[in-house]
């Protein structure tokens, strides 16, 4: 009877299960929202149902649903307006999108000034390659305007430099490529931000800079992919090597942007 009795038992083994992480559900909603916009189902500029009618269509609370749109205003995938005409609305990210991660990253991780220049070296040459094959007529006027404020003796430092990064992201934006751009937007504006330009920028680096980009723009507007290239490189090295002479900090301090 003992024999039986054992036989008849169910043998058990120790379970052991591992924590479980599981997403918010403000999360998941913003995922599902991200993916469809990402993939176009939701055009830019399509209004998103109102907060209570997304609350009924997908069983969460209102709390949820506020902070899953919440989510996609900082990764700006939608705008929320206020009023009676107000609401979520799509807009599919650009270029802003990526000069605002690359900004946060640079701040973040606290880069180096030279690790900008490093990239910047290996970025921008390809930038002008590019410029040189889609370039347009109004990618060439803006080239041809930020050079005129520099070559100008009577230009303000601040105005100077301003027009120094205004023409350099011109380049990237004649390369009609948004991902190009959005780095050389945040690059250019770390870099400038925290170089000392009062002890660097003299009478001959203003000339130096107007003859460098006019070589380099006269590539662009001739077509000229190869000599863009190499004249770029030239010009962004000779920048990094005299901005690590005289820089005495290499970390990158920036403000709010």
């Amino acid at each position: 009877m003992a024999e039986s009795s054992t036989s008849s038992a169910v043998a058990r083994h120790p379970v052991k299960l591992q924590p479980m992480q599981v997403p918010k559900a403000s999360d998941v909603l913003a995922n599902d929202l991200r993916e469809r916009i990402l993939r176009g189902e939701f055009p830019s500029g399509t209004a998103l149902p109102p907060e209570r009618e997304l609350v009924t269509q997908t069983r969460m609370s209102r709390t949820t649903v506020r902070e899953a749109l919440r989510i996609l205003e900082v990764q700006g995938l939608v705008v929320i307006k206020t009023g009676r005409s107000g609401g979520a609305f799509v807009q599919q990210p650009g270029g802003d999108a990526v000069a605002t991660s690359v900004s946060l990253l640079i701040r973040g991780q606290q880069l180096r000034l030279t690790a900008l220049l490093e990239t910047r070296e290996a970025i921008e040459p390809a930038c002008a390659s590019l410029a040189a094959k889609y370039r347009t007529d109004d990618d060439l006027a803006a080239l041809d305007a930020a050079n005129a404020t520099i070559g100008d003796p009577a230009t303000p430092l601040q105005a100077f430099l301003q027009a120094n990064v205004d023409w350099h992201i011109a380049v990237a934006t004649a390369s009609h490529n948004e991902l190009l751009t959005g780095f050389m937007t945040a690059l250019s504006s770390a870099i400038y931000s925290s170089t000392e330009n009062k002890a660097f920028v003299d009478d001959e680096v203003r000339k130096t800079t107007f003859k460098a980009h006019k070589t380099i723009t006269d590539a662009i507007r001739a077509g000229d992919a190869v000599a863009a290239m190499r004249r770029m490189t030239k010009h962004v090295h000779g920048y990094a090597e005299a901005v690590v002479q005289v820089e005495e900090r290499t970390e990158i301090e920036l403000g709010d942007s």
